[in-house]
């Protein structure tokens, strides 16, 4: 099989089969090196655009990406089975990780940190030789500058911990130039410098290490005003003391007599039940270093919400581990969100430790400073696992923290302790919810495989209303096992109603009561952080933006959501995306109810004025020349607009909020909110339409039809009626789309808005024309076209000259035909509508081809199909490229018909239409046809 590799750490390379592939510009190569960081990854076009541009994009970004992109899918080898696809919003190099040198010094680098030192030195030597120079040395944009200064830190950890093995196999003189380079680049990298004394200092020169030490001392104090780290002032200690630990193989000095040692071994019993987290246990994992003589770990800072496992997760990786920890296991809990007791204060939680490490009680110190002077004394240099669980925040750990590198501490909180991993070098393990099938092995292990195969309907239902959260599937669980005779459909169905779920969440005992675990996390937010989370059960989810948010609120939200974050109510899924978990937004909304009905009200009313206004301004820019329709009424005070600019943020923005915005329809219908339902559904339509979600459709016009209804409002029914008529004809339910649109014309004639006819007219000709009515269909697009010039819509009149042309063309009238479509591309292009002109060039291509003017047709349909590409309409851009291919083949040109027919495939492919659709069987119907050869 043929091999690709890749390499971005010096100039970007690509090889197939050692061979060099030429990878065109410099901007070309970006692309490539973006898909290559995160491969088998998508990238969106957004995050392509900044990697090659930055701030400074040109006019049109996409097209000249897939431009690049189209070169680099040609310049990689045809038999290899990799290759760059589309995916999402964005596109992926799909590729074995080990095919580029990035991935495969991060793999190299990682098995060595967890192997013995000999393994370990052989892999950071493989890893180190991948390096060919500068990573991502021929390009110069700031996204390529950002990744090449990340990745020199990573070599440079990597350089130090090879070092570190060296040095602990006794290579300290075959380190020593490169060291002593190394820490001339790096004069101020405190591990370095370490590992330059140590080798001098083993290597007889201890002179040098004393002077080398001081040298770094004074520098430090120079440029930083700081004094050298624990670490470094340890290593000093030892030198003075001559207490250096001997490279392996050497002699050790002898050791001094033993004194009085307490082991402490506090560790709880580990869960009896455990499941999942194998990404988070490979974390904790990593951070082990060594044999244990050096470095054992970072701080550890595991956090979540309530119930989420938290403590169970430390306590189970804690056991797992306990032979690397020979000094002891301490276990403190610090009671940060205890639903019965304040937090533990710092001075007991150290009177706590001391006394698990054998402090005479009488003999700890009154002052805090002092107690915690103790603790770093009994624990220095001792292999110690600390367990700090439910800290409050940094402020209640940071004492709490030894002084020395040997100890691992593990911090659980409901709190992000961003303190502790800014200034400690804590790393943080996030914990998210359980997926279905780790639920249903947590269930399984309470209840036993038999009682849940019994009912796997109901199993089911309970892991979809727990949502993932271990406390409430224990407490399901627990209920059940109290129970044995109760169905689990019974349980499954008293979690149905999202009102009275957490009530069903009570297994009786405060730590088996999830409103009460909820309900610590609660109290301890800020008042501003406390009424945001109660608005936020208003919104549907699945997450929302900051200006859907501050909507809400009536006000800024940055500070009260970062502290839902913080404390792990919120989460931030995507940069810019905050999202509840099911189980917490009904505690929100129960507390939502403290607000009282006028404070929800007008919350609502706020969020659902920032989407009709913003989808509104996205859909004039998303159908520039479509005729806008006016809103009733100005947003009101504290509701949020966001500012859109063009045609691809409108685009982006609708598909990132479309799920809520059907939502959104439905809620104002609801709340008796007539024209903020009609409005938003005529926001949506043409968005909807362009992605072929027509049953969306459907259901937010037929919201906004009832709605309309219900208040006696003429004009909203009409023009709802016509979105449903054309959505109808869409799905060929011509029966159905005619009788909505006669209920649209006599509306709109009993109104007296020529408009409105004009347009029932127009769908009229569309419904005929499916039905190969021509004639009639003619009849009423003349007329349409009459009542738009009477009222001088341009963008109107260019649609219906184009119906007109294609009526002609249908009938054989063939100059009539090319005349009017002509006319209707002249009138899109004045009016600087792109779409547009693609389907009157379309019809225009329908004309040539039926008059037998076959180059023309070519030429119409291949600017019709750039022009829908552009434009993100896929479907019409295969359309397109079906009439391409029927037109080549009715002049004979058989491989151009199978190649336009075969990109039509691609497109279905790169846009994952299902594989019944009709479009898709229209295609392949003709690529089985025989042809001329």
């Amino acid at each position: 099989m043929l091999r690709v590799d890749f390499g971005v750490l010096g100039e970007i390379c690509a090889w197939a089969d050692g061979q060099a592939i030429e990878l065109g510009p410099a901007r070309q190569r970006s692309v490539l090196a973006a898909l290559l960081v995160k491969v088998n990854h998508p990238v969106s076009l957004d995050q392509l655009t900044d990697c090659v541009w930055g701030e400074s994009p040109p006019q049109r970004p996409t097209a000249t990406l897939q431009s690049y992109l189209s070169r680099l899918r040609t310049s990689l080898p045809a038999a290899w089975d990799g290759g760059i696809r589309r995916s999402g919003g964005g596109y992926l190099l799909r590729a074995d990780e080990s095919a580029v040198d990035l991935h495969r010094f991060r793999d190299l680098r990682n098995r060595a940190r967890q192997s013995d030192d000999a393994t370990a030195a052989r892999l950071y030597e493989q890893a180190l030789d991948l390096w060919r120079g500068e990573p991502f040395a021929d390009l110069d944009t700031p996204w390529a500058r950002e990744q090449r200064h990340a990745l020199q830190g990573e070599r440079l950890a990597a350089r130090l911990a090879y070092h570190d093995v060296r040095l602990r196999g006794g290579g300290h003189a075959a380190l020593l130039g490169t060291l002593e380079s190394l820490a001339a680049e790096h004069p101020l990298d405190e591990r370095l410098a370490a590992q330059l004394i140590l080798a001098l200092y083993r290597s007889g020169r201890q002179g040098e290490a004393f002077r080398q030490y001081e040298r770094i001392r004074k520098r430090l104090a120079a440029d930083l005003g700081v004094d050298p780290g624990p670490d470094l002032r340890l290593l000093h200690h030892q030198m003075l003391t001559a207490g250096v630990a001997p490279a392996s193989g050497e002699a050790a000095p002898a050791p001094a007599p033993a004194a009085a040692v307490v082991v402490p071994r506090q560790l709880p019993a580990p869960p009896p039940v455990f499941v999942g987290r194998p990404r988070e246990l490979a974390t904790l994992d990593a951070a082990l270093t060594g044999d244990g003589t050096d470095r054992v770990a970072m701080i550890s800072a595991i956090g979540g919400y309530g119930g989420i496992g938290k403590t169970w997760l430390a306590l189970h990786w804690a056991h797992r581990h306990v032979d690397r920890f020979p000094d002891g296991q301490i276990y403190l809990d610090l009671r940060g969100f205890d639903a019965r007791n304040a937090p533990m204060p710092v001075e007991t939680a150290l009177r706590l430790l001391l006394g698990a490490l054998g402090a005479d009680p009488a003999a700890v110190p009154q002052r805090q400073e002092e107690q915690t002077a103790l603790y770093r004394s009994l624990t220095a240099r001792k292999r110690l696992l600390i367990v700090l669980d439910n800290a409050r925040d940094t402020a209640q750990v940071v004492p709490l923290l030894p002084g020395t590198p040997s100890c691992t501490v593990l911090v659980t909180s409901r709190n992000q302790l961003p303190g502790l991993i800014a200034g400690h070098d804590a790393r943080h393990v996030p914990l998210d919810a359980l997926d279905d099938a780790e639920a249903r092995r947590l269930l399984r292990h309470h209840l036993g495989s038999e009682r849940v195969e019994a009912e796997p309907e109901a199993v089911a239902a309970l892991v979809e209303r727990c949502a993932g959260l271990p406390l409430a599937l224990s407490i399901i669980a627990a209920r059940a096992l109290m129970s044995p005779r109760l169905p689990l459909g019974s349980l499954a169905e008293e979690l149905r109603a999202e009102s009275t779920r957490l009530d069903a969440l009570d297994a009786g005992e405060l730590s088996a009561d999830l409103r009460t675990v909820f309900a610590a996390s609660y109290r301890a937010l800020e008042p501003e952080a406390a009424r945001l989370f109660r608005l936020l059960a208003l919104h549907p989810g699945p997450d929302l933006p900051p200006p859907a948010a501050a909507s809400l609120m009536g006000a800024e939200v940055r500070r009260p959501m970062a502290g839902l974050v913080r404390a792990h109510l919120v989460t931030e899924p995507a940069p810019g995306r905050f999202a509840l978990h099911d189980l917490l937004r009904d505690y929100a909304a129960e507390q939502a109810y403290a607000d009282g009905q006028a404070e929800r009200d007008a919350a609502l009313r706020r969020l659902l004025d920032h989407y009709l206004h913003t989808a509104h301004a996205a859909a004039l820019l998303f159908y520039p020349n479509r005729r806008a329709i006016e809103l009733t009424e100005p947003p009101a005070p504290g509701a949020v607009r966001v500012v859109l600019h063009d045609h691809q943020q409108a685009a982006g923005w609708l598909a990132a909020e479309n799920q809520v915005l059907l939502w959104a329809v439905r809620r104002a219908a609801d709340a008796g909110l007539t024209a903020h339902a009609w409005q938003l559904a005529w926001s949506l339509a043409d968005f909807l339409n362009r992605q072929g979600r027509w049953q969306d459709i459907l259901a937010t016009q037929q919201a906004a039809l009832e709605a309309a209804r219900d208040k006696g409002d003429l004009m909203a029914q009409c023009r709802a009626l016509q979105t449903i008529a054309r959505t109808h004809l869409r799905l060929s339910r011509y029966d159905d789309a005619r009788a909505h649109l006669d209920l649209a014309l006599d509306l709109s004639t009993r109104l007296g808005d020529p408009a409105l006819q004009a347009r029932a007219h127009h769908s009229l000709t569309m419904v005929f024309s499916a039905q190969e009515r021509h004639g009639e269909a003619l009849a009423h697009a003349e007329r349409a076209l009459e009542l738009y010039r009477g009222l001088g819509d341009k963008s109107s009149t260019a649609d219906i000259l184009n119906s007109v042309g294609w009526e002609h063309a249908a009938l054989g009238h063939h100059r009539e035909a090319i005349d009017h479509c002509e006319q209707a591309v002249a009138l899109y292009e004045s009016l600087g509508d792109p779409y547009g002109r693609a389907a009157a060039l379309d019809s225009l291509g329908y004309a040539y081809h039926r008059s037998g003017d076959h180059d023309r047709a070519v030429s119409r349909y291949r600017q019709a199909v750039r022009l829908f590409r552009e434009a993100g309409d896929r479907m019409e851009e295969v359309t397109c490229l079906v009439n391409l291919g029927d037109t080549h083949r009715s002049a004979g040109d058989e491989a151009a018909a199978r190649q336009a027919w075969q990109a039509g495939l691609d497109v279905l492919d790169e846009i994952d239409r299902p594989g019944d659709d009709p479009v898709r069987t229209r295609l392949l119907t003709r690529l089985a046809l025989p042809g001329d050869r």
